[in-house]
């Protein structure tokens, strides 16, 4: 690996542990502080984290020794610190909280398996983290060793996974899959690659982050033999991104890993646009792709993290077209209620008309692209009339492809029939467009003529 400008850090309570334990993963998970004298021996509390620290059902606190280094220990307002060290503002609730804010559990068909979107799953490996999150949107389940999942939850995953032909993509998180015994890790792995129409396995990890010691030459090596595999970091201020850090994204790297980042945007940590231009620059010189920006979900501890998302698209003005494309992330509010992930961008495109569109830079600059008038899609016999393994997930895409004409609120009809009879003027047919949703292409589609 090439010098790198990124520096290391030791807190002076660590100053005489050798390099072979601290660079040593499990005598860092050992060793993580979670009380009011482990935290004091590092760093000065404030009255607000101490009242946190003592207050009862508090969502779990742990900190990697590594992790807890890159705190300036004289800034109460470290935006390392507030990712990780509790403060009363996570006590108060806030309106529209939920346990659940991403109706996780209501897509999900056995225990730690999300199924929510057509062709990809979200599998929960474990509960256990390297550390802890203040604003963590599985905080129901996460770190609460009792909640994590059995052998016979996980035979229950798989087995849906190969009876659900469709699914070609897994997701691995919790939790955090790294923290796993190698061997558990392997064999779910190898479990997933037994899985014919599996095509892509993707791991979500915080460990190269809170505890980059995991990531040894071991680690790559079996990870290396299930490609192909991607990988999604978790980095979401400068200050996280230290010379452990990069060496071992070096390492995921040169495995064949691809690796991406997803961040959240948190009030007083990463709320400003310098701050998210210097973060994915650092990203991509460590070779990780910036991937995702992330509204704070509601969830319950993290309403003092929460920002408008206005200030999110502020964040995204800023970035597109005043640093590279591939340095830019998506801006995504993951729906409440279980929708999904929706992008949320600035407005680029200003106008348009049947043979025109108008639109405008990053800079103001405001052009017109002149439209073709004679264009005629081209579709490939191969997939006419193909439809998708479940149906009702098309959503407008089904619109546009003429699967459906409408898309109505559950108990629309209902509502609109106004508690009236059916009489001899409601014939269901008059509502029914002719050649939408029959699978049959209209007579004056040019395509069928040729």
């Amino acid at each position: 690996m090439a010098s790198t400008p990124f520096t290391s850090k030791r807190a002076k309570a660590y100053a005489d542990i050798s390099d072979d334990k601290w660079n040593n993963w499990r005598w860092q998970l050992s060793n993580r502080i979670n009380t009011v004298e482990e935290f004091e021996r590092v760093l000065p509390l404030t009255d607000s984290e101490r009242r946190a620290l003592s207050a009862a059902n508090l969502f779990r606190v742990d900190i990697t020794p590594y992790f807890i280094s890159l705190i300036n220990p004289d800034d109460p307002d470290d935006p390392v610190r507030k990712q990780v060290v509790p403060t009363d503002s996570e006590l108060v609730p806030f309106t529209a909280m939920m346990e659940d804010s991403l109706a996780e559990d209501r897509h999900s068909p056995v225990p730690g398996l999300v199924h929510r979107y057509p062709d990809r799953v979200l599998m929960l490996v474990t509960t256990q983290c390297a550390s802890y999150c203040r604003y963590c949107t599985r905080s129901r389940i996460v770190g609460d060793p009792s909640a994590t999942f059995s052998r016979a939850e996980f035979e229950m995953q798989i087995e849906y996974l190969k009876h659900t032909p469709q699914v070609r993509d897994v997701l691995l998180s919790g939790g955090d899959p790294l923290v796993l015994a190698p061997k558990i890790l392997e064999e779910i792995l190898s479990r997933l690659r037994e899985i014919p129409h599996i095509e892509i396995v993707r791991i979500g990890s915080r460990v190269p982050v809170f505890l980059p010691m995991r990531i040894t030459t071991e680690l790559t090596d079996m990870l290396q033999k299930y490609h192909p595999l991607w990988m999604n970091i978790h980095v979401n201020h400068p200050n996280e991104i230290s010379a452990e850090l990069a060496e071992a994204c070096d390492r995921l790297t040169r495995a064949g890993i691809p690796l991406g980042n997803q961040a959240v945007l948190l009030a007083g940590v990463n709320d400003n646009v310098h701050i998210q231009r210097e973060l994915v620059h650092k990203l991509v010189r460590i070779r990780v792709r910036p991937y995702y920006l992330y509204q704070c979900d509601l969830v319950e501890g993290a309403g003092h993290f929460r920002t408008p998302v206005a200030k999110g698209i502020e964040i995204m003005e800023g970035l597109r077209g005043h640093t590279s494309g591939y340095a830019v992330h998506q801006y995504i509010i993951d729906a409440p209620g279980g929708g999904g992930k929706i992008p949320v961008s600035p407005n680029y495109l200003l106008s348009m008309s049947d043979h025109k569109v108008v639109l405008r830079n990053y800079e103001g600059y405001v052009t017109t692209y002149e439209e073709p008038t004679d264009y005629l899609p081209s579709r490939s016999a191969q997939f006419r009339g193909v439809k998708r393994p479940e149906p009702g997930q098309s959503g407008v895409f089904g619109l546009l492809e003429g699967e459906q004409m409408f898309i109505k609120p559950e108990t629309f009809d209902e509502v609109h029939e106004r508690s009236g009879i059916q009489h001899r003027l409601k014939d269901p047919k008059k509502w029914v467009p002719l050649g939408i949703g029959s699978g049959e292409s209209p007579k004056n589609d040019p395509e069928e003529q040729t």
